[in-house]
């Protein structure tokens, strides 16, 4: 079988797609893009035989290729994602895969009539070793019932976004941008989907920079079933990035934050935590692209987690509006 062609744009995060397709036997990078002259000069360097463009738009209709590996500015996803599917090759793109409830139906409608393309968004925490044991432990029924969810998406880099590329996207949202990771862990860990959002927020730690949105918000979700989750985008604060996740079943409680990841599973307090000796972040940034990438030489039918993919996005612009107009929201899911 020939090796899926690659081709990746944007070389900011982008570095580590290009390292996880180059340890993949079944793949062959040939083209990478960005906007920046002095990292495609050290690429062209680094790997003289892959074509090098400042042009997406290039890169995407190039023939040769089968897979588009996105890692450019949030607002340029979901145009560069829907002309590579509409090509039919494979997206594989990073967070959030697009903006809007128009987008996202566009983006439907393009898999819908193109079976044969896979699509994914990279959602990296459900790669990290805890979650997947955390997973494991709510489908085995070892937590009881699961009525609440909490996530803290701390971002910590203040700078990232009054001084880089942020500042300058129309209708930044920090939800999409950052507190997706936790929403996208809500679902994923959960299995349920909620059906309205309420929330509030603030840009108290971004006062008199360029940045001109909010940098917290606070989203609380309600679920059929009762589960009630609450989410948090907290990019002005001043902490190290990290992702804090509190998760309580009727039979145990999860836990995850400065003092590491733990579960409590007696209400005697005289019974200590259970310290876990498990990974909370994956290897790299790129450790979803194996599984991906065997997927489609597989010919696996990846319905289902692209449909996941909608709904996340769909609750993330349920959170922005029930932001903008101070309302619980129902959720549309597309």
């Amino acid at each position: 079988m020939q090796p899926l062609k690659v081709g990746i744009i944007g070389l900011g995060v982008g570095e580590q797609h290009l390292a996880a397709y180059e340890r993949h036997p079944g793949c062959k990078v040939v083209a990478m893009c960005d906007l920046s002259q002095e990292k495609l000069a050290a690429a062209r360097k680094q790997y003289p035989q892959v074509n090098l463009t400042t042009r997406a738009a290039q890169l995407i209709g190039d023939p040769d290729i089968d897979l588009v590996s996105i890692a450019s500015f949030d607002d340029a996803h979901f145009e560069q994602a829907l002309k590579a599917i509409e090509l039919g090759k494979h997206v594989f793109v990073e967070k959030p895969l697009c903006r809007s409830v128009a987008e996202l139906r566009l983006l439907k409608k393009a898999i819908l009539e193109r079976p044969q393309v896979r699509l994914t968004s990279n959602l990296v925490l459900r790669a990290a070793p805890v979650y997947n044991w955390l997973r494991a432990m709510i489908q085995d029924g070892v937590l009881g019932e699961i009525y609440a969810f909490d996530g803290d998406y701390l971002y910590g880099r203040l700078d990232k976004i009054t001084e880089g590329w942020r500042k300058d996207v129309p209708d930044y949202s920090v939800m999409q941008g950052g507190g997706i990771h936790l929403l996208d862990l809500m679902l994923w860990l959960t299995g349920e989907r909620p059906i309205t959002v309420s929330a509030v927020g603030n840009r108290i730690c971004t006062a008199g920079t360029a940045f001109r949105y909010h940098d917290f918000v606070a989203a609380t979700f309600q679920f059929p079933s009762g589960l009630v989750g609450r989410v948090t985008a907290n990019f002005g604060c001043v902490h190290r990035h990290q992702h804090v996740v509190r998760l309580f079943g009727t039979q145990g409680t999860f836990l995850y934050d400065d003092q590491g990841p733990r579960g409590h599973f007696s209400r005697d307090p005289q019974v200590a935590p259970q310290k876990l000796p498990l990974a909370t972040l994956p290897a790299t940034k790129g450790d979803l692209i194996k599984d991906f990438v065997d997927h489609i030489l597989e010919g696996r039918d990846l319905r289902q987690e692209v449909q996941h993919e909608f709904n996340l996005v769909s609750i993330c612009v349920a959170a922005d509006l029930a932001l903008a107009t101070s309302k619980t929201t129902e959720i549309d899911y597309v």
